[in-house]
């Protein structure tokens, strides 16, 4: 099957089995290794992308499925050598412990910052619920987009 997709502002079209998972086609075809596979199944966000705007996990995500899409992985938050504002946070507030489940956080958090730029503590909780982050880093990830939310350009 051909694939036509747009991942990190660029066009692609991939002759890809259609039973491929998209985290498989980002990772194996594209060598966007930042999605990480953790449970396969859903339940640790470790995959998670944003897929035409929401917070997805890519390993539930069948590579048909994504045919014309648009897709951000953790790659794509960086521009011209410099982090994404919501990067740079969770690196000054120590939000970033031991790494792994920092993509899928990333990309939920810069998913919700999208569609709200200014999002209570509550909604910044329920962004994240589908992520699981074994080192309780949770308090310092709310803080860090909390801060990229109260800046003066809110979350933009």
């Amino acid at each position: 099957m051909l694939l036509n997709m747009r991942v990190n502002g660029i066009n692609y079209a991939l002759d890809v089995n259609p039973r491929l998972r998209l985290l498989d086609v980002l990772r194996e075809k594209l060598s966007l290794t930042g999605a990480k596979e953790g449970c396969g199944e859903g339940e640790c966000g470790g995959c998670t992308i944003i897929l035409d705007g929401l917070a997805v996990n890519s390993c539930l995500v069948l590579a048909h499925q994504a045919e014309g899409k648009e897709i951000i992985t953790i790659e794509g938050l960086e521009k011209d050598g410099e982090l994404d504002r919501l990067q740079q946070s969770f690196i000054d507030k120590g939000a970033v412990q031991c790494g792994y489940c920092t993509p899928g956080m990333l990309m939920s958090c810069k998913a919700l910052l999208m569609k709200n730029p200014n999002p209570s503590n509550e909604e910044i909780k329920e962004a994240i619920e589908g992520n699981l982050c074994r080192c309780t880093g949770y308090i310092k990830i709310i803080d860090a987009v909390r801060a990229v939310a109260d800046s003066k350009e809110g979350g933009n």
